[in-house]
């Protein structure tokens, strides 16, 4: 627990510290929930290539990281919650093609951050967009 704190306050500080350089204090929430998102996502690949090399007590070691990081995160959205705001924001949006996916994604950004995975959601728009 504690290393997995040191861990995230480490990135959140390394991450103030290149803002600095931009003129900006510190980060935002939201580049905050960018940090713990992008660290999810990290351990989630580690821990199936972990599982894959037969080295399972390093994968529980990742998910574990991965349920401490997900406190501080808002809860996450069901696929069939992501799915319904997907079609909102598409009608909302006006979008019609995939030339419009931009639009869509941004929207979802903006109002979701940290509440669905923008990769889940990508495939959703694709293929309401396609069909």
């Amino acid at each position: 627990l504690l290393s997995t704190l040191r861990l995230i306050h480490a990135a959140i500080v390394d991450k103030d510290i290149a803002l600095r350089g931009k003129g900006k204090d510190k980060a935002d929430d939201e580049e905050v929930l960018d940090i713990l998102s992008k660290m999810v996502k990290q351990r989630e690949e580690s821990s199936r290539l972990y599982t894959e090399g037969g080295r399972q007590e390093l994968a529980d070691q990742e998910l574990e990281e991965i349920d401490i990081i997900k406190e501080f995160l808002p809860e996450q959205l069901s696929d069939d919650q992501v799915k319904e705001i997907v079609a909102q924001v598409i009608t909302e949006t006006g979008a019609n093609s995939l030339r419009d996916m931009g639009k869509v994604m941004g929207v979802l950004k903006e109002r979701y951050r940290g509440q669905l995975d923008m990769g889940v959601a990508g495939a959703m728009i694709k293929a309401a967009l396609n069909g």
